[in-house]
């Protein structure tokens, strides 16, 4: 390892051979990059294979194969733990890193956490060039606090998705080892988001810079848009144990309360509708009742989707590239 190259890529992976060979390239172009560890979590269509093939002999990449799927977060703890650099970037399989990504973070100094802006395209959009990113208007590096990241984390229902959650920053090693933070293997979908509120908890320093260094490909069947009622119950009883961390403290309270009301109301909604999937809408209803007090957030849920569908009719197409925050 070059006093140079100091980060660790950590890509888990199921089912990603048609995306992985780019994540793969994009991540070891990257002058700071001392290792990129792939964990295949028990795939059943070639991605190992086609991980290795992307590297052609590089060895900095190291693939590790499940033989029992594990889930996104405890192959996320087995990537750290295999990887040895003092700083760990996560990389979605299906996503991409821009030229030269690190080297505006590493131009920051006084952080442990530091994140820049990511561009969401459609998957079937040609590789993002430089040239095609806008020129943030705004060059001042955000400061982030546990308050503001649960705020950045409560979705609003009239715009596109854009949760503070989905910032894939680069992390401090020493300061996950300092504090004994790993992900939560039983969460699948959010895994992200309690560790980041762990560390901010811990006293972690969380820095954004307006640049734009990771592409996330958008498809329909994305594995955070298809959460099932399990995944959002297990987030809200990780996320019911922060609160617990939170105690009383009037700074980030009222909004860990707002936080947790939104994600409750979400799982109520999937909860219900997958019942009335598998048994009907009478046995739903029933469910629904117990108790009384869910019906509300429930009937409210099934209006606000009726109406993000019909809305979505006359909406404009889909744009072919936005972005996390907005960069005029």
């Amino acid at each position: 390892m070059t006093t140079s190259s100091r980060v660790a890529v950590v890509i888990p992976a199921y089912n990603a051979a048609a995306t992985i060979s780019m994540a793969i390239r994009s991540a070891l172009a990257q002058p700071e990059v001392a290792e990129v560890v792939v964990v295949d979590d028990a795939s059943s269509d070639g991605t190992s294979q086609a991980a290795r093939h992307a590297a052609q002999g590089d060895d900095r990449l190291i693939v590790l194969r499940q033989e029992r799927n594990i889930g996104p977060a405890e192959a996320r703890n087995i990537a750290v733990a295999r990887s040895t650099a003092p700083f760990v970037a996560l990389l979605d399989a299906d996503d991409y890193l821009m030229p030269d990504r690190f080297a505006p973070m590493f131009a920051h100094d006084g952080w442990d956490i530091i994140a820049d802006n990511i561009v969401f395209v459609p998957e079937s959009r040609a590789p993002v060039l430089p040239e095609d990113l806008d020129r943030p208007a705004n060059t001042d590096t955000r400061i982030i606090d546990t308050a503001t990241f649960l705020q950045g984390n409560i979705p609003d229902a009239n715009a596109y998705r854009g949760e503070m959650g989905f910032l894939k920053p680069v992390i401090s090693r020493a300061f996950l080892e300092r504090h004994g933070l790993r992900y939560d293997p039983q969460l699948r979908l959010g895994e992200d988001f309690r560790i980041y509120v762990e560390m901010l908890l811990a006293g972690a320093r969380f820095k954004v810079i307006p640049c734009v260094g990771y592409v996330a490909r958008v498809r329909p069947d994305s594995l955070s848009g298809g959460h099932s009622a399990t995944d959002l119950g297990n987030l809200l009883a990780a996320s019911c144990e922060l609160d617990r961390q939170i105690g009383q403290d009037p700074a980030i309270r009222p909004v860990m309360k707002r936080y947790l009301g939104a994600l409750r109301r979400r799982y109520l909604l999937h909860d219900f509708l997958e019942v009335k999937r598998r048994s009907g809408l009478a046995r739903a209803a029933r469910h629904a009742l117990s108790p009384p007090g869910n019906v509300l957030p429930i009937a409210s849920g099934v209006l606000r989707d009726k109406l993000t569908a019909f809305r979505g009719q006359t909406r404009q197409p889909v744009p072919s590239q936005r972005y996390l925050f907005p960069v005029r």
